[in-house]
């Protein structure tokens, strides 16, 4: 027995063990204290898959999804993850709800001036359509740009909403197309084209003509793209400074929209609603920003 409680002692870490007259040992840390009982095992808990920076990700809307590689919060134009939940799939979206000049608005009362003209530098170009999930896209190589207010913008790509997200005086036309440039210093400028039900758009039918057949999967065109046939005869446009349409709604945005609408065919309509019946943000407050019309 001495022996036994020896060994014991030595793996106790050389604390001390006593024997009570009921032959009980009782063990005793070096001090004299008892020693405290061991805690009980916690249950296990089974580990939560990696959603992203869910730390310090914001409450979600009711039913609210983020995409497949778990780090952009899923976002839709309607249901849990639309517009008016915007603001609380993520921190990274607050300016949706906290913003003070969003987009699109409803252009109302623009002062009319002599507007300095927008000088499209546009060019034939190789380009590539995809179904992002949200619009279908129309990404295009480097070389096209707009020079307004003395700064330079790049054309990144062109997308489409249905119906057009910006309002003219009340009246909301059938779709829009919205031309997003950036400038060397991050800064970026949208012209938008209000498109109308009318006669077919050769431009248009190029994009319907390399639609991807899965989204997120691109298709490269094999012919050039002028995206400058996209523009209406008529440059005159409408200008505010406002915000992304679309999460994180950025603001800083310069928005040019054109006057003049262009015509694509309810056959073209058609074909764009059936992926996306309907992909616009509700309009937002004007709160008092100044909105220019050319004369």
């Amino acid at each position: 027995m001495e022996f036994l409680r020896e060994r014991l002692a030595a793996k106790l870490g050389g604390a001390a063990l006593e024997m009570s007259n009921a032959g009980v040992i009782r063990v005793v840390n070096r001090a004299g204290d008892a020693a405290p009982p061991p805690a009980a095992a916690a249950p296990a808990v089974a580990a939560k898959p990696a959603s992203g920076s869910a730390a310090t990700a914001a409450p979600a809307a009711p039913g609210a999804r983020r995409d497949a590689k778990g780090s952009v919060p899923a976002w839709s134009c309607e249901g849990a993850g639309g517009p008016a939940h915007w603001a609380r799939l993520a921190p990274e979206f607050s300016a949706c709800a906290r913003g003070s000049r969003q987009s699109p608005i409803d252009i109302q009362d623009g002062i009319a001036v002599d507007l300095e003209s927008i000088a499209f530098d546009y060019r034939a170009s190789r380009f590539r359509v995809i179904d992002d999930g949200h619009t279908v896209r129309v990404d295009v190589d480097a070389g096209n740009a707009i020079e307004v207010l003395g700064r330079r913008y790049a054309l990144e790509q062109f997308h489409f909403h249905r119906p057009a997200e910006e309002g003219i005086d009340g009246r909301q036309f059938a779709m829009a197309a919205h031309l997003v440039h950036r400038a060397a210093d991050g800064r970026l400028a949208v012209v938008a084209v209000l498109l109308e039900a009318g006669s077919a758009n050769p431009i248009v039918q190029v994009v319907w003509n390399n639609l991807p057949l899965e989204k997120g999967e691109p298709v490269v065109a094999r012919k050039r793209l002028e995206p400058g046939a996209l523009l209406p005869e008529e440059h005159a446009y409408y200008t505010y400074m406002g915000s992304l349409t679309t999460p994180p709604c950025s603001e800083g945005v310069l928005w040019m929209v054109m006057r003049q609408p262009v015509q694509l065919s309810a056959a073209q309509i058609a074909i764009f609603a059936r992926l996306y019946p309907m992909n616009a943000r509700p309009l937002q407050q004007a709160a008092g920003r100044l909105i220019k019309q050319s004369n």
